[in-house]
């Protein structure tokens, strides 16, 4: 019996949505880190390589968090679709983020880390809950202030405002009902 959209809708809200933002905070981590220790060329490449990781990482802690996304036993549901496709979208719209690195490289810290966390605005509305607005946001104000009030550290600061932006994110998630 095929389910409606309201059903499935309720069955997506439902779910834990913890390997995915997860995959984010280890990957933020780790570029903040290469930030730190690493010249500007090998944190460019850690922005890259790593952003576009996340949904892999993803992939792989689902089967730890319960998720267990790649599950070709679950019900299909559309709402999983659409998420696919924000997703999708945040990875297209390295179009804008990469001419922007080319005139100015600084630039990518702050392009990657707004226009990839585009996406929790629409996840906030399939799942009828703020988290995805606050996430969204915040994110946005928090990245491109850091970019302007500090140039010298703009690979270091950026990616750890994310991170902490996932944990009270991930806390969120795993608070609500």
């Amino acid at each position: 019996m095929e389910r409606t959209l309201d059903e499935q809708r309720i069955a997506f809200a439902n779910q834990k949505f913890l390997a995915t933002p997860l995959a984010g905070l280890i990957i933020w981590t780790i570029i903040g880190f290469t930030g730190i220790f690493f010249s500007d060329f090998v944190a460019i490449w850690t922005i890259f390589i790593g952003t576009g990781s996340i949904v892999y990482l993803g992939l792989f802690l689902s089967k730890f968090t319960g998720e267990n996304f790649l599950d070709k036993s679950k019900p299909k549901n559309e709402f999983d679709t659409l998420f696919m496709y924000t997703a999708a979208q945040a990875i297209l719209v390295y179009a804008i983020a990469i001419p922007f690195f080319l005139l100015d490289y600084s630039s990518l810290p702050m392009t990657v880390g707004i226009l990839t966390g585009l996406m929790w605005l629409p996840f906030s509305w399939i799942i009828k809950h703020w988290v995805g607005i606050f996430h969204t946001l915040t994110r946005t104000t928090v990245v491109l202030a850091l970019w302007y009030l500090f140039p010298d550290y703009r690979f270091i600061a950026i990616p750890f405002a994310i991170v902490l932006i996932y944990i009270i994110t991930l806390f969120i998630l795993n608070s609500r009902k």
